[in-house]
């Protein structure tokens, strides 16, 4: 059996339990024209093309960096341009070479030994996340020696990051020493008890002149590096770290900078401190103080994550007023977070591409599919037919990214044949849909419950050649439970694994695995738990546990023993775990009758052993209890 028909015989299978309607009707060809009027209400951008921001600066110190080796000569040309370094420039140009450690390091080096430069706790963790991440371990243990012997403290968040990075390049000797150095750091330096002390004081009650005496009479000598790490540790109680930044501002024998007004910025940058976080930007603009990349590139992902669209679009906009202007794809990713609103604003979209625009920088196709995404989702398919014309008028033709969130945008209008005609059009314009436009369609479908017409457009894409893969199956396998059609949807995937050797994603095996136990059929739970065993994803016992010492039988137990392990047999937790299910179950006899059925070495295993002899114990004591009382 080919592939091709194998995926057919599937998806008849499957269909089987929902269906008999034919999977081929007949389907017409579409132009988008032919629905979409081309009169326009939303704003066309300009699409001629103009010289970057950086390009019209050829000796701006970025340039010079970017553009050529580390030299002598460089530093003598760079020094030429006498250029101020302060904290907010030296992020900027660290976080350009993001990508070139060695450079980095020579520029780091280089702005050591110059005046007006002043190291930093956030400076060193960008150089940290840079060598790590470029595996440039020689120069990351380096640097984080120098750090510490600068007197700088290695971070939570950024000791959790490169840990993370470690541990996904399978470095464990790496991830094992940092862990053993930030413990080993955490223990030797003395200023974190201090710090400690003024949390807990800034933490006990809400701020007054008494908690401002509390910490007066600590006498704590205040540095850049103390308020950072007070600030840190205060990020969950932002307006508490606010009191404390403003007391900490009000001192004789201390000013807040650069370094301290992004410190508090990246805390305050919450929906509850919204207010004090504009704020401060406020007081930053008056003191002459930038907001650098890094912290730009941290507040910016935590308003977008937090759905606080609004906020990131004015910090953009501030950003792109400013001399540290955020990289191109920092204007496509946040109109992709426009976009995913329910209700995308299309205000918001028109705010971020004008100053994109007016900042010199010409729309790329990135751009153009950002504006486009947006007037999709919002129904507005006018104006992003224009849209279109405009990229095309650019030179930039519709792709798949492009037809797909037409299709999407028709789908969430519930217009649905004209989302079907769309793939038609994009062959004829030579577009071939792949499957993430397939499977945006034919999600579409099981979203506004059609989920015969979705298995139409899945049996049209196997005549395209276009094979399925997990998302689809997991979009299908959702689009069967939502109509509860649960055989369907398990059969559709032991037939797609099986014969089109699709590799389900873990969550899709334990929806169903879930959903299959709910309704008892422990049988084909287990089928599908052999075959997550079999693609090498981590054994799903818990619901099988339950399950089993409430409903099943001493045979279910051993045949989920069975398939449980990839060894000859489970591990003694496995046991002990089900069998203590069993015994909480008040399934006493149940528990012995497997044991009997366990291999010698399980039966005579010491915490077996001790578990089933407490266990009669507790049984016997009841026993007696209860005889005593009927005496009684």
């Amino acid at each position: 059996m080919t592939r091709r028909s194998a995926i057919f015989t599937s998806l008849r299978l499957a269909n089987s339990f929902f269906s008999t309607r034919s999977l081929y009707p007949q389907v017409t060809r579409f132009s988008p024209s032919s629905s979409v009027s081309h009169q326009s209400h939303f704003p066309l951008f300009r699409s001629n093309h103009r010289i970057l921001f950086f390009s019209s600066k050829p000796h701006s110190l970025l340039e010079l960096v970017l553009a050529n080796d580390w030299s002598e000569m460089l530093e003598t040309e760079i020094e030429t341009l006498n250029p101020t370094l302060t904290h907010e420039t030296v992020v900027y140009v660290l976080k350009r070479l993001d990508k070139q450690p060695q450079k980095a390091s020579d520029f780091f080096n280089w702005a050591c030994g110059k005046n007006g430069f002043t190291q930093s706790s956030s400076i060193y963790s960008i150089l940290l996340r840079i060598f790590v991440q470029n595996e440039s371990m020689k120069q990351f243990w380096i640097t984080l020696r120098v750090m510490k012997e600068q007197g700088f403290y290695l971070d939570e968040e950024t000791y959790l990051t490169i840990l993370g990075v470690l541990k996904r390049a399978k470095k464990a000797a790496d991830a094992t020493a940092l862990t053993h150095f930030y413990n080993r750091m955490l223990q030797e330096n003395a200023m974190d008890s201090v710090v400690q002390k003024v949390v807990n004081i800034v933490l006990g009650s809400d701020w007054s002149s008494d908690v401002a005496g509390k910490l007066e009479e600590l006498g704590v000598a205040l540095s850049d590096n103390f308020v950072i790490r007070v600030l840190k540790e205060l990020r969950n109680s932002p307006l508490k770290a606010f009191s404390f930044f403003h007391w900490v501002g009000c001192r004789p024998d201390y000013d807040h900078n650069t370094v301290t007004f992004n410190a508090i910025a990246r805390v305050l940058g919450q929906d509850d401190s919204i207010e004090a976080f504009w704020g401060v930007i406020e007081q930053m603009k008056n003191a002459n103080h930038e907001i650098d990349i890094d912290t730009y590139v941290k507040i910016s992902r935590q308003f977008q994550r937090n759905k606080m669209v609004g906020d990131a679009v004015k910090l953009y906009e501030l950003m792109m007023d400013g001399p540290y202007k955020p990289s191109l794809q920092d204007c496509s990713v946040l109109l992709r977070t426009i976009a995913a609103s329910e209700n995308p604003d299309l205000s918001l979209v028109f705010r971020v591409t004008k100053k994109f625009e007016a900042t010199g920088y010409s729309l790329s196709k990135a751009i153009y599919d950002g504006i486009h995404r947006s007037l999709t989702s919002a129904g507005k398919f006018n104006e992003a037919e224009n849209i279109i014309k405009s990229m095309r008028s650019a030179g930039y033709e519709p792709d798949n990214v492009t037809y797909s969130q037409l299709v999407f945008g028709l789908c969430k209008a519930r217009r649905l044949e004209e989302a079907c005609k769309v793939l038609d059009e994009m062959e004829a314009q030579g577009c071939i849909p792949d499957i993430k436009t397939w499977t945006i369609l034919i999600q579409g479908h099981c979203t506004a419950n059609e989920l015969d017409n979705a298995l139409v457009c899945f049996a049209k894409m196997i005549e395209k050649n276009c094979d399925p893969d997990a998302d689809l199956l997991d979009v299908l396998i959702s689009g069967f439970l939502g109509q509860k059609k649960l055989d369907g949807a398990y059969q559709l995937l032991i037939e797609l694994v099986s014969k089109a050797h699709v590799r389900p994603w873990q969550a899709t095996y334990k929806q169903l695995i879930e959903k299959l136990l709910e309704v008892r059929k422990l049988e084909e739970a287990i089928a599908l738990l052999s075959l997550m065993k079999k693609q090498n994803y981590p054994p799903f016992s818990e619901p099988f546990v339950q399950y089993i010492s409430k409903f099943g039988t001493v045979e279910d137990a051993t045949d989920f023993l069975k398939v449980l392990s990839t060894k000859e047999y489970p591990s003694i937790s496995a046991y002990l775990h089900i069998f203590n299910s069993f015994f909480n179950e008040g399934r006493y006899s149940e528990a012995k009758d497997l044991l009997f059925k366990c291999p010698h070495h399980i039966r005579k295993h010491s915490e077996i052993c001790k578990l089933f002899g407490s266990a009669e114990s507790k049984t016997n004591s009841a026993t007696q209890s209860s005889s005593n009382s009927i005496g009684t």
